[in-house]
């Protein structure tokens, strides 16, 4: 099967080319068949005012694209940009790894796999902004 499948969970939301679906009472398997179709998980939404980190701005684009709001090519450069700057401040080997998938996954038009690597930096982003107030 091609196409993009997702795994929902009871009353998971998902917008579908602007359309907020929500599962019903069950788990299901959801395949989207039509090309380039926008579709965006709402449990993995950041809302504008949240997208106040370096990761999370980077995160926030991406979610645009998936959800149709941007264009692929116009918010291709923001997005190179904005992960060649978090891969100057997370030097670790973990962080380069998910930041290389993320590059080659916006520059493969994979655009859900590029929200996956870059989320996983989230936890390791707050533990650096909690250990700078302490």
């Amino acid at each position: 099967m091609t196409g993009l499948v997702l795994k929902l969970a009871p009353k998971e939301r998902v917008l579908i080319n602007g359309a907020v679906i929500e599962n019903g009472d069950r788990r299901s398997r959801l395949a989207i068949m039509t090309p380039n179709a926008h579709v965006l998980r709402l449990r993995d939404a950041i809302h504008p005012a949240e997208a106040n980190t370096p990761v999370r701005r980077v995160c926030y684009i991406v979610q645009l694209v998936l959800s149709g709001d941007v264009e692929q090519a116009e918010a291709r450069g923001q997005l190179l940009r904005g992960i060649e700057q978090l891969s100057q401040v997370l030097t670790d080997h973990d962080s380069r790894t998910q930041l290389a998938l993320a590059t080659a996954s916006v520059l493969g038009e994979q655009h859900y796999q590029a929200l996956k690597a870059l989320r996983s930096l989230l936890p390791r982003e707050e533990r650096l902004f909690a250990a700078g107030r302490a």
